[in-house]
């Protein structure tokens, strides 16, 4: 017997705050907890998503960058045991 895992149903939410610099936010359509990073420019942030949560804002440091400087991940941490010591959003 085969398992197969799909990959969880999670919405990136991309923005700009009043100054005007881009941010990004992950949405957790799930009903599980999902290991996850926001990258940009060479910076990772790892964190624990609870299920239907979103996580906080994570904001570009520069006006430069635009949503396509951001990378996203996330699967289920069921998955992924070593995002079990990273915060939790």
């Amino acid at each position: 017997m085969n398992i197969v895992y799909a990959k969880p149903k999670t919405k990136t939410i991309h923005g700009r705050n009043a100054d005007g610099f881009s941010q990004v936010r992950i949405k957790n359509n799930t009903t599980e907890s999902l290991a996850c990073y926001i990258a940009i420019d060479g910076y990772k942030v790892k964190f624990r998503l609870p299920a239907l949560r979103q996580s906080n804002w994570y904001t570009a440091t520069d006006k430069g960058f635009t949503y396509r400087n951001f990378s996203t991940w996330c699967d289920f941490l069921s998955l992924h045991p070593e995002y079990a010591k990273y915060r939790i959003f």
